[in-house]
């Protein structure tokens, strides 16, 4: 003795209702499953740290006040690329034809 498959579906759409669950008697792949699952974009977010303040950052915030900051990482650097360029090592100068090039 089985069952007409019109009252399986009714007693699925019932349970479905009850435990409030999609009723897809077809099993038809509806994304469900996914739409379900806690949003990921909080702990994905929380797991970076927060943007420190840059030391240019820095210097632009006390401007108005006229106050002269050294940033002493931009000296070294500015010191180490002299200091190839008197050897001959630093980068070479950019042709002028590819800055005319790009002007047009």
């Amino acid at each position: 003795m089985s069952i007409p498959r019109a009252r399986l579906l009714d007693l699925m759409r019932a349970r479905c209702e009850l435990f409030a669950t999609t009723f897809n008697p077809e099993g038809l792949r509806t994304g469900n499953k996914i739409l379900r699952q806690r949003l990921k974009g909080p702990a994905l977010a929380s797991y970076y740290p927060r943007k420190r303040v840059t030391f240019g950052q820095f210097q632009k915030a006390f401007a108005p006040l006229e106050l002269e900051v050294e940033d002493e990482k931009e000296q070294d650097r500015l010191e180490h690329i002299a200091a190839l360029k008197a050897r001959g090592k630093g980068a070479p100068k950019k042709r002028k034809e590819q800055q005319k090039n790009k002007k047009k």
